[in-house]
């Protein structure tokens, strides 16, 4: 079974909030879009430009079928916020230097909700959002989001159609998450973010190979199965909320917690080179020897 690589580029036209949990009132944001949240966005179109003219798509049985498609026939790495230098665009990796990074990406929006018989603030309500900027903040260019798709041969999804309307993230209903497709395009070689990574598109699985070195560590992007791993860095449950109105208990949006597994985040660091198999949501796995 083959794949195809696509480099897949999005210009970001509102502030982005990718949550990672809570600190006092802020609500913080990740510095990068993961796997789950480019799943469910494309689950989400896809399901919802394949019930266009027979109703709204109310069932979450008809997104769970459309989730599953997408598990099958595709998959993806994370993306990054990157600026454009002529036509190349950089990506910004956030552990270099996490404070210069949030200096140019990051910003906050602070709100609270209303007591409107009193017209004054709801007690306890006071809350700060933390997002990604449409624009650096220092300079103000336009952020951009790289990362690439790999898609199985015999896909007959239209995932890059429905690239062209998503939105992602949380705060959507304010307008938040707004993305416009800039382009989709097949790299040359097989060298992924500017050969940080090399994809091997042979197997039942892609797989992709890190550039790494005792001398020189690589960086593993995205989150990656702990499990007889020699990394170091951040350890995290990774879990996240999904809506299954099919379900007897935990039926409503957000109520069932679907747990994946516990991984080293990305950014962590590896000292040797190692193939890792892409999994569903661009979960990374340490490819075994017979496989």
């Amino acid at each position: 079974m083959a794949w195809q690589v696509h480099q897949v580029v999005f210009r970001l036209r509102s502030p982005l909030h990718i949550g990672c949990g809570k600190v006092g009132n802020l609500q913080r944001t990740r510095p990068y879009v993961t796997g789950r949240v480019l799943w469910g966005a494309l689950t989400m179109r896809l399901t919802r430009d394949a019930a266009n003219g027979r109703g709204p798509a109310a069932d979450s049985r008809e997104y769970q079928g459309i989730g599953e498609e997408v598990h099958r026939s595709l998959a993806y790495t994370y993306f990054y916020p990157a600026t454009k230098s002529g036509i190349a665009y950089q990506v910004a990796w956030p552990w270099p230097d996490e404070s210069q990074f949030r200096r140019r990406f990051l910003s906050s929006y602070s709100g609270t909700a209303l007591t409107y018989p009193q017209q004054s603030a709801a007690t306890g309500m006071l809350h700060e959002v933390e997002f990604i900027s449409p624009q650096t903040l220092d300079t103000g260019e336009p952020v951009f989001l790289v990362g690439y798709v790999f898609e199985r041969d015999g896909c007959r999804l239209a995932w890059q159609t429905a690239c062209t309307r998503l939105q992602l993230g949380g705060e959507r209903g304010y307008g938040w998450g707004n993305l416009e497709l800039i382009e989709v395009s097949q790299p040359a070689n097989a060298d992924l973010f500017d050969g940080k990574a090399i994809f091997n598109g042979t197997g039942d699985q892609p797989t992709i190979s890190l550039a790494a070195a005792e001398s020189s560590p690589g960086h593993l992007l995205a989150h990656t199965l702990a499990t007889n791993l020699p990394a170091s860095g951040v350890i995290e449950p990774l879990i996240g909320r999904e809506w299954r109105s099919h379900n007897m208990r935990n039926r409503h949006a957000g109520q069932h917690i679907e747990y994946n597994s516990v991984c080293f985040a990305p950014g962590s660091k590896v000292n040797q080179q190692f193939n890792f198999v892409v999994e569903k949501l661009g979960v990374l796995r340490r490819r075994n020897s017979h496989e």
